[in-house]
């Protein structure tokens, strides 16, 4: 294939997939468009990452659309996890349908808007133009409003108007960022087009003004942060992933936050080279460490599921971020290796509080006992899930959680990372409390025995195999992409 043309391709499947599934009223056949669109969507985003394994770098559209290893990692959390939150949808929504939580006429705008989220987060990812990327972000906002507020209840519409409104100031606060790093550039080669290009900001990085871009990078923390749910620009957060259908959950915590993570680490990646490590590295450490122990607190006292790993969302955000702020190779590799991590554990942890909700019909886990009883693989993923989210070996986020407290004590944060550690325990603690009201014990004795279907079960299967892999044993193909990563954000050769 053209490497051209999978650039287009890549825009172009979501973007027809949701016409086409606007236009469909029967379900079944928009099942089946909505399972061909995201099975096209993950080959050809694998297909990506095979390309930038032999040739490093791709370029499209006159140097519009762009692909090294950064991008394929995010290209690989978009197109594999979104590809099993959109399978495990189908389940679910038919779930919905029969207990008359919507109607089957609202299922195709349910799928349509899925891959309009799609396509704006590949074209977040694919973007060489710091100003498309902005645009791409600010659009998987309005996509992503639909679904949060797509059951159409009171708490949901308000989350959904909550969500709209604290994303679009933040980032306004990225739009600035922007201005301000795309003027540095211009005032230095007087080319519009190649000072909007990141690769060719980065090779400039070492000459631009410090002053402009602390503060271009501070707008663009903040700004994006709040898209990631930096504390405290986190509060609309909380509202969103639990008003939200399940698997839009998943797609939200597990993919979509990692495109505005990637954004910053982009723009981390220029400032590096612009002002020195000093003032980023502090910067992030204090939101980093700040973002952990608020969450761990709130992570204690909540008693919904899904307000639980909504504030588990805004730990590991903290995680990265700390290993961003901690720096060097090892706390970079942390922070990158935590953010395909997550991706992973907390689209697992979603999709089964999705399958608890429908089996038990609330998210108060003091009204949830006995899931073993009454569900028994879904309480082993469920248990599995919650282990790992909290580091529990042998599962993937004991991996990178090590990795960064590892980079922070060599990087001479020892304090920190023993600050770290107990925040860590505080949320070990609160998710252990939780395995143990809701699994064990005695169920309603109305409560019907045996697990959900299978359409809802074997996407939650697949993301715990590739949990547990993760924590066994990273593929070639990841570690090289992980090291180029790396390699790249730290200054080396693009």
């Amino acid at each position: 294939m053209e490497k051209s043309i999978l650039f287009y391709l890549l825009l172009a499947v979501p973007l027809a997939t949701s016409f086409l599934a606007f236009g469909i009223k029967s379900r079944r056949v928009v099942e089946a468009v909505h399972f061909a669109g995201i099975s096209i969507e993950a080959f050809l985003s694998l297909q990506m990452v095979q390309y930038v394994i032999r040739e490093e770098r791709l370029f499209a559209l006159g140097d519009m659309l762009y692909a090294d290893s950064l991008v394929a990692i995010l290209l690989l959390i978009i197109g594999v996890v979104g590809f099993l939150n959109g399978f495990y949808s189908i389940g679910h929504m038919r779930y919905d349908i029969s207990r008359g939580e919507i109607d089957e006429k609202e299922i195709s705008s349910y799928y349509g808007f899925y891959h309009i989220l799609l396509f704006t987060m590949v074209l977040c990812a694919l973007s060489n133009n710091i100003a498309i990327m902005w645009v791409a972000l600010e659009a998987t906002t309005l996509g992503s409003a639909f679904l949060v507020g797509f059951y159409k209840h009171k708490a949901s519409a308000e989350a959904a108007w909550k969500y709209v409104l604290i994303c679009s100031v933040g980032l306004a606060f990225a739009l600035y960022g922007t201005i301000l790093t795309y003027s540095n550039a211009f005032a230095m080669v007087q080319d519009a087009h190649k000072a909007m290009l990141w690769t060719e900001l980065i090779k400039m990085a070492p000459r631009l003004d410090q002053q402009v871009m602390k503060l271009a990078f501070v707008f663009i923390l903040i700004g994006f942060g709040t898209k990631v749910g930096l504390v405290p620009m986190h509060t609309w957060l909380p509202d969103t992933y639990s008003e939200s259908p399940s698997p839009v959950s998943a797609l939200l915590s597990g993919v979509l936050m990692k495109c505005a993570l990637f954004a910053i680490i982009k723009y981390y990646t220029i400032a590096l080279q612009a002002i020195g490590k000093e003032f980023l590295e502090t910067l992030l450490l204090i939101f980093g460490l700040v973002s952990v122990g608020v969450s761990a607190f709130f992570i204690l006292v909540q008693k919904d599921i899904k307000r639980k790993l909504a504030y588990s969302s805004v730990e590991h955000v903290g995680i990265i971020a700390t290993g961003l702020g901690v720096g060097g190779t090892f706390g970079v590799l942390g922070a990158l290796l935590h953010a395909i991590n997550h991706s992973v554990t907390k689209s697992l942890l979603f999709c089964t509080a999705g399958n608890v909700i429908v089996k038990y019909g609330t998210r108060d886990s003091q009204r949830i006992r006995g899931i073993f009883k009454v569900a028994p693989v879904t309480a082993f993923l469920w248990t599995a899930g919650l282990l790992a989210l909290v580091g529990s070996p042998p599962f993937n986020i004991f991996i990178s959680e090590v990795v960064t407290v590892i980079a922070g004590i060599e990087a001479g944060h020892f304090w920190a990372m023993i600050l770290f550690l107990v925040l860590l325990v505080v949320v070990f603690v609160a998710f252990f409390v939780l395995i143990s009201e809701t699994v064990i014990g005695s169920p309603p004795e109305d409560l019907p025995k045996g697990d959900v279907n299978w359409l809802t079960l074997l996407p939650i299967g697949i993301l715990f195999v590739f949990m547990a892999a993760l924590g066994l044993h990273l593929p070639s193909t990841l570690s090289q992409l992980l090291q180029r990563a790396v390699t790249i954000v730290l200054g080396g050769t693009i």
